[in-house]
């Protein structure tokens, strides 16, 4: 049996909300049709943004969204987004699909669709194709509120107050897509760019983040850090407020990557292994980070995760149009249970992506939608939010897979609110069999508020627009409570929550 050993009186930090994020980028169907059907379409919308999918976003308690991309960011250019729809610039969005890009979606949409969910907005600029004079312009058409051509314009079309810009992302992925520079060129360029990214209400700061690395490439964060180090008096916080870091699980590679529905144990088990590589690759760089910012001003963002399989068949192979099964369901809680206990440095990150695209939350098709395994997860989890992180630790957990690819049985996080209640999210990463999990606590006298359970037998299972609600939120009955504690039996594949207070 394995234990978990709780000591709330040891409160270790802040679970930022913004782990929790997401984000979203003119690829494929996830904008359009997945999020915006515009104002004229028979799709129940308010100012062009689905009901359902706002309302489904608004339950997550989804708390910043990253907008336009992705390699998309560093070929758009915003002034093509403005003004009357049917005026504006169309496009061929050379990365993803070859497909027509009409720009009705621009700024103006993206700041009332956060409005309408009600999150904080992460802005990604155009480094690698767009100049400094156009990022600067951009960040004064939202932010500034005065006279200036900027402004001015603004309010000619249709927003007289500026909004909030909360992050600014200087530039996407520019080690490839994004201009496939050296981190030394991209660490000068970074240097230039931010300088014009100006706090134009020094009430509302914008937060800058920096393009870091992809996976584990450690020589461009040391050279980014190195570079933007060099000649800077003090520390770099204003300067740089958060580092990114981009990393996908691919299961069988970037040639074959694999079907999201159609997979053996082994792959169920290798997937599984590279989420939990996360964990080595926070490590590893939040290293390098600490050579240039012991005192851990600037935060990691993880911008960019999630699963990546091969394209669903008959679907554009450029749209990454992909199902969610419960494997999904375990890579989500994998991961954000490593980005809570990495909270002193993971501040922020952002799922791939929000609608119709690789590890998304929600599916659409014409006025359907379904929530997909990988909502329900982030939807319990989302008490992590703002919490302060539990010591905790496993002890007696069994290794289960095949040898290359063998993962611990069970993983965990543990966080308390400001009204005393212990949320703790545990995973059975095994594919067949249970496990019973004794909780221990520093305490006694806790009783359980709420529990619940996203699972399934079947390995491959999965929603469906027939079906869907085949994999969901239940509530879980599977603990009994002790006086210091709770034994929980795990079903096999199973995220599990269980909430407790005194």
């Amino acid at each position: 049996m394995a234990k978990l050993i709780i000591n709330e009186e040891n409160k270790l930090g802040t679970i930022a909300p913004e782990i929790y994020g997401h984000f979203s980028e003119h690829l494929g169907r996830c904008i359009y049709e997945g999020i915006y059907v515009g104002e004229h379409s028979d799709i129940p919308n308010v100012n062009g943004m689905r009901i359902d999918v706002v309302e489904a976003l608004k339950e997550l308690q989804v708390p910043v969204l990253r907008w336009p991309g992705g390699c998309f960011a560093d070929e758009y250019h915003w002034k093509d987004g403005i003004g009357p729809k049917e005026k504006r610039k169309k496009m061929i969005n050379t990365h993803w699909g070859g497909v027509v890009e009409d720009n009705s979606f621009g700024t103006h949409e993206f700041m009332e669709l956060c409005r309408q969910i009600g999150c904080k907005t992460y802005i990604n600029g155009n480094l690698g194709s767009g100049t400094v004079q156009e990022m600067s312009e951009w960040v004064e058409y939202m932010t500034f509120n005065g006279v200036s051509p900027m402004a001015e314009l603004r309010e000619k079309n249709g927003s007289r107050e500026p909004w909030k810009v909360d992050f600014f992302g200087v530039g996407n992925e520019n080690w490839g897509c994004g201009g496939n520079m050296t981190p030394e060129y991209y660490g000068n360029e970074y240097r230039r760019y931010q300088t014009y990214v100006r706090n134009y209400d020094p009430n509302q700061p914008i937060a800058k983040v920096c393009c870091g690395a992809s996976a584990d490439d450690y020589h461009w964060t040391e050279g980014v850090l190195k570079t933007c180090y060099d000649h800077t008096p003090g520390d770099l916080h204003g300067f740089m407020d958060y580092l990114s870091l981009h990393y996908y699980v691919v299961p069988e590679g970037w040639e074959m990557k694999g079907s999201s529905t159609d997979f053996s144990e082994e792959a169920w088990y290798k997937t599984l292994s590279k989420a939990l590589y996360m964990e080595t690759l926070i490590k590893g760089h939040a290293a390098i980070m600490d050579q240039y910012d012991p005192v851990k001003k600037i935060g990691m963002s993880v911008d960019e995760w999630g699963t990546w399989y091969t394209c669903e068949p008959g679907t554009n192979p450029g749209f990454l149009y992909q199902q969610n099964t419960v494997r999904d369901a375990l890579v989500a809680g994998i991961t954000l249970n490593i980005f809570n206990k990495h909270c002193d440095r993971v501040r922020m990150a952002a799922l791939a992506q929000m609608v119709n695209v690789l590890q998304s939350v929600l599916l659409t098709e014409g006025d359907q939608m379904i929530k997909t395994p990988t909502y329900h997860v982030m939807h319990m989890y989302r008490h992590h939010q703002g919490a302060t992180l539990l010591e905790s630790s496993l002890t007696n957990v069994e290794p289960v897979g095949p040898d290359e690819w063998v993962v611990p049985k069970v993983t965990e996080s543990v966080s308390e609110n400001e009204q005393g209640i212990i949320t703790i999210t545990l995973n059975n990463l095994s594919v067949e069999s249970v496990e019973k999990v004794e909780v221990q606590f520093a305490r006694s006298g806790y009783q359980v508020v709420e529990a619940h359970i996203v699972s399934d037998a079947d390995m491959h299972a999965h929603n469906t627009f027939e079906a869907p609600e085949t994999v969901t939120e239940k509530v879980f009955a599977g603990y009994e409570v002790e006086p210091h504690g709770l034994n929980v039996t795990l079903p096999c594949n199973s995220v599990v929550e269980i909430r407790v207070a005194r």
